[in-house]
């Protein structure tokens, strides 16, 4: 809900930077921290797709609502 996570994902073939700014997504955060590329990774992006498509699962629910 209020604070600020690092999050390394394979989603830039489909996404720019900007295309995030404003936007709510769903974020896994019950994860361990993990290294990838060299970063670490603080939690996961909710998304579905294909190789070819990934499209990332947007909300309009309150920040840190509890997703089941």
């Amino acid at each position: 809900g209020k604070e600020t996570r690092q999050i390394v994902s394979g989603i830039a073939d489909h996404y720019t930077p900007e295309e995030f700014v404003g936007k709510k997504v769903i974020v896994v955060t019950n994860l361990k921290p993990a290294k990838l590329r060299g970063v670490e990774s603080q939690g996961m992006i909710l998304a579905g797709g294909t190789k070819k498509s990934i499209k990332v699962l947007e909300t309009d629910l309150p920040a840190g609502t509890k997703i089941s």
